[in-house]
């Protein structure tokens, strides 16, 4: 018995020893330039900003030119300019510790090592350790990560004419991974958007507008920019005798400008198309696809998102077509925007009486996904 007590004593003072060593995990902090400072959490770093999550103020997002000091508690990842980590990369190189800046200036510790110094114009990312980790080596199924808008937009008018219309798309974009400091493996791509009208009067026809685009597509990249990808397309437009047209090919892409304010794909692809029209014949052709498309960020949360593509038939010349779409949406509170917006589709091979081309202006609200 009192070999177990002398032995319980000793393990107990160990224990204390070593708490007494423990460094304590306390709030990280952040100094602002006229010498306000805020405890919380950080959360991440863009390169020319930082997220920081305030115990009294919640989310901030404020440019690194106005932060005087920042201190980390927890571990963070550094990652510089122009490096872009691939599913197998070594990750050694990558700065990892806890993160204190001064002077404009980055230190990562991680004992025993000596700091690194690095500086805030040489980062491109800072992510926490644990978002670290799980990016390089847990994909996220494929129900999560998601990103887009859904748009609505109608009008109602009963008078001696009642007129009723609505329009709607829905863009999702899964990009693996997500980070944009991780090569790009592999992307899904679904656009869906409707217009519909009806115009009616007593003793006259109704006139009647229908018009759907939808497709899918799936990109897989051979390297940091060039893709290959498989695509199907479904177009029907009321308005130009188009019952149902059907697209399926695939073909090579080409990613020219990736940041987190733009992005430019150029795309190129071979096709199977099926014309199917209000009046016979139908038509089955060979065609491809080529396509640009432009997305770009503007100050105060302006997105811009640009559409063109044209598509020739090789065994049809006379049946090409075309198309051209734009989205302005300016946000409005939180994540709801308005939005305005132009359509505009060319078909070269009408039946008889309907216009080659079909112009939609249109205007709504537009709820960006997380």
């Amino acid at each position: 018995m009192p070999r177990f007590l002398g032995c319980f004593l000793a393990l107990a003072g160990v224990a204390q020893h070593a708490s007494a060593q423990a460094p304590a995990s306390g709030p990280d902090t952040i100094v602002f330039v006229n010498g306000d400072n805020l405890a919380g959490k950080f959360v991440s770093s863009s390169g020319s900003s930082v997220k920081f999550k305030s115990d009294v103020l919640g989310d901030i997002t404020v440019a690194w030119s106005k932060v005087k000091e920042l201190h980390t508690s927890s571990k963070v990842a550094v990652i510089r300019k122009g490096v872009q980590l691939g599913k197998h990369s070594e990750t050694a190189a990558i700065p990892q510790g806890t993160l204190s800046m001064e002077n404009q200036t980055l230190q990562v510790a991680s004992p025993p090592q000596p700091p690194q110094s690095i500086p805030v114009g040489d980062s491109s990312a800072i992510v926490d350790q644990s978002t670290f980790d799980k990016a390089l080596h847990h994909a996220p199924g494929f129900l999560h990560g998601w990103a887009g808008a859904v748009t609505l937009g109608g009008t109602l008018v009963e008078a001696t004419q009642d007129d009723k219309t609505f329009n709607g798309a829905i863009s999702l974009v899964r990009a693996e991974p997500g980070e944009s400091w991780i090569a790009p493996r592999n992307r899904t791509i679904f656009d869906f958007s409707a217009s519909y009208g009806e115009l009616s009067q007593p003793g006259t026809p109704t006139a009647k507008t229908s018009i759907f685009h939808g497709d899918a597509e799936r990109d897989e990249y051979l390297d940091h920019s060039i893709f290959v990808f498989g695509q199907a397309v479904y177009d029907h437009n009321f308005s130009q005798g188009l019952t149902l047209q059907q697209t399926y090919g695939g073909g090579i892409g080409w990613t020219v400008i990736q940041d987190p304010n733009q992005t430019l794909d150029l795309k190129g692809s071979v096709v199977y198309i099926r014309q199917q029209f209000e009046e016979p014949p139908d038509q089955d052709l060979i065609g491809s696809i080529f396509a640009e498309h432009y997305r770009r960020k503007f100050k105060r949360g302006l997105v811009a998102d640009q559409q063109l593509s044209i598509q020739p038939a090789w065994n049809d010349t006379r049946a090409y077509s075309a198309s051209f779409n734009t989205l302005l949406t300016l946000p409005v509170y939180k994540r709801l925007g308005a939005s305005t917006g132009v359509i505009d589709t060319f078909l070269n091979d009408p039946p008889a009486g309907f216009k080659k081309n079909s112009f939609q202006f249109t205007l709504g609200l537009t709820y960006t996904l997380p």
